[in-house]
């Protein structure tokens, strides 16, 4: 006997950065159809400052799917907008608007977002980062229903990875990247058929938070800080906002380090002084830059 399924769900995807294309392509490879995207508007990038379409944009466009990307949500006309796509289900990951009640509240069945952490632990905007950087012994992705808060929704499902002691952003954002886009597809299969998804609801007594990263939380200590912690500084901050030193003509970026000596000594790779190209250690030292 064939199983039957319900009808596909009519799916708002909203997202923004490279993070957040993997699960748009598997939404799109799914039986549920993405009706539309919402992505942040195209801006200036680059040395040649050229206006640039998000990745997530980009994803769109290739699949022929409709794009908006108003500045916010404040007014009636966007509201409205988002309203009349008669959506079952929107799916957020890295979108970079707050959204208000009026959007959060418009799909049948509510807005999901894809978080990466293991809320409640790092809530905000930085929780690839920071689970590297305070030395967390994994890292993951939570599915969780949204509400007015920041991430406080009830979490429906999650999926979860080791973190190394050499692992870094980048290779955690990709890791999150695809088990967001894994798991997401099963959710909404499971909300297509059934009409409802079990959650359960935070313990916001174990939350942390994971503030906006800002240039100033690259600056290197060493009079302070362990080189077990220098080292998980540099895994978790490069490339964005990136890590530095105050040398003898300057700020040096550190690009690259590693531990020796069972974490007991921190050995510069790869450094890069004001103005100049990348370099080796000994030829920073040479050059009179540290």
């Amino acid at each position: 006997m064939i199983a039957e399924f319900s009808p596909p769900l009519q799916v708002i995807f909203m997202g923004t950065p490279d993070f957040a294309v993997p699960p748009l392509e598997a939404l799109v490879a799914s039986r549920h159809r993405v009706v539309a995207v919402y992505t942040q508007p195209p801006r200036p990038k680059g040395r040649g400052y050229e206006v640039q379409k998000s990745p997530v944009h980009l994803a769109a466009d290739r699949h022929g799917i409709p794009v908006y990307h108003p500045q916010n949500f404040k007014g009636e006309d966007d509201r409205e907008a988002f309203r009349r796509l008669g959506a079952d289900v929107a799916v957020v990951a890295a979108y970079g608007l707050i959204l208000p009640q009026a959007v959060l509240g418009a799909p049948k069945y509510g807005c999901l977002n894809i978080h990466a952490s293991i809320l409640p632990r790092w809530r905000g905007a930085s929780p690839i980062q920071h689970a590297i950087w305070k030395g967390d012994a994994e890292s993951g992705v939570t599915i969780m229903q949204m509400e007015k808060g920041l991430d406080t929704g009830p979490v429906i499902t999650g999926a979860t990875t080791p973190l190394g002691t050499t692992t870094t952003a980048q290779e955690l954002h990709e890791t999150l990247s695809k088990l967001g886009a894994d798991i997401i597809v099963p959710v909404l299969d499971r909300l297509a058929d059934q009409k409802h998804l079990p959650a359960v609801a935070q313990d916001d007594r174990l939350s942390t938070y994971a503030p906006m990263l800002k240039k100033e939380d690259g600056r290197i200590d060493p009079a302070v800080q362990t080189p077990v912690e220098i080292d998980r500084q540099i895994r978790a901050l490069n490339p964005w906002p990136g890590t530095y030193l105050q040398g003898l003509k300057g700020r040096v970026k550190v690009l690259k380090a590693h531990l020796e000596e069972e974490g007991q000594k921190l050995v510069l790779d790869l450094v890069q002084p004001d103005g100049k190209k990348p370099m080796d250690f000994k030829s920073a030292v040479n050059g009179g830059y540290l």
